[in-house]
């Protein structure tokens, strides 16, 4: 039962996160506007995932992990240590590379030839790693992919550790990753297109990267199933790829000057996430 679950909710996050990003970006709600700046509902998505990762993490993984007989020190020592592996991860271009791939008009000022493909980890103004036109749009490409696939396969891992843990925990965990990889993989279409040049074709490799998920979720069921002890462990280092993402990835896009009411969505968009996971985690009773 616990691993058709898995293979069910990380598909759904790996597959689904995917197909749910065409579908919105094809009806025009988010990706660039016709002016080159990023519509309204993308800042509002990315909010809400935000939330999302931070409640998950804050509010369920972590506690979750902290009520195991472990040592404390031994756990927040964990954490640190798997903050610095994301980091460097991201560093090495194979962790979050993508949720900021097309900022929309940011990544059109004033570089019109850098594609903005995952190399400037694109806080909407670090363009200096933008390679030459042709050459970037192939290499970019590949990063895409190889990136989007470690990911996925991480992302799967940690699912299966929380529905190992707690059943109804993992469906709230594949729910942080299913809102936080719909942007992400707004900006991995957008960037295939480029290197492609057929819609159809980026989304079969992104599907096929997305695919990696459930093989994620294979492997950790396999693996936390024997190595019990290890759960709690593996519960802080799911947290700490939330937070990580949270943090270094999602909201650094959102912070740029604007006025009191588009502050005030993103605020509401923030809360509409953390209230999501606190609406699903009630409906299924997550302890």
């Amino acid at each position: 039962m616990t691993l058709i679950a898995i293979l069910l909710a990380t598909l759904a996050a790996g597959i689904g996160s995917v197909w749910l990003a065409a579908a919105l970006t094809g009806l025009g709600l988010l990706g660039q506007g016709p002016d080159g700046g990023r519509r309204p509902g993308a800042q509002h998505l990315l909010s809400l995932a935000a939330g999302a990762l931070l409640a998950t993490a804050f509010l369920h993984l972590l506690p979750e992990a902290f009520e195991s007989p472990e040592d404390a020190h031994a756990l927040f020592a964990t954490l640190l240590v798997a903050l610095v592996f994301f980091f460097l991860l991201d560093k090495a271009e194979l962790w979050h590379h993508g949720h900021e791939h097309h900022h929309g008009g940011d990544a059109h000022h004033g570089h019109a030839h850098a594609h903005d493909h995952g190399h400037a980890h694109g806080h909407g103004h670090d363009h200096r790693q933008g390679h030459g036109h042709a050459h970037g749009a192939r290499s970019g490409g590949w990063a895409v992919l190889a990136g989007d696939s470690v990911h996925c396969f991480g992302d799967g891992i940690l699912i299966a550790s929380a529905f190992v843990a707690d059943l109804r925990l993992g469906v709230v965990a594949a729910l942080a990753v299913l809102a936080h990889e719909v942007p992400h993989h707004i900006g991995d279409l957008a960037v295939l297109r480029q290197t492609t040049g057929s819609r159809s074709a980026a989304l079969a490799k992104v599907s096929l990267a997305g695919a990696v998920t459930p093989l994620g979720g294979l492997v950790g069921w396999f693996l936390v199933d024997r190595l019990a002890g290890l759960l709690p462990f593996l519960l802080v280092v799911a947290a700490s790829s939330f937070v990580y993402v949270a943090l270094a990835d999602l909201i650094p896009q959102l912070q740029k000057r604007l006025g009191a009411r588009e502050t005030a969505a993103q605020v509401l968009w923030l809360a509409v996430g953390i209230g999501l996971v606190l609406a699903v985690s009630a409906g299924v009773h997550v302890h």
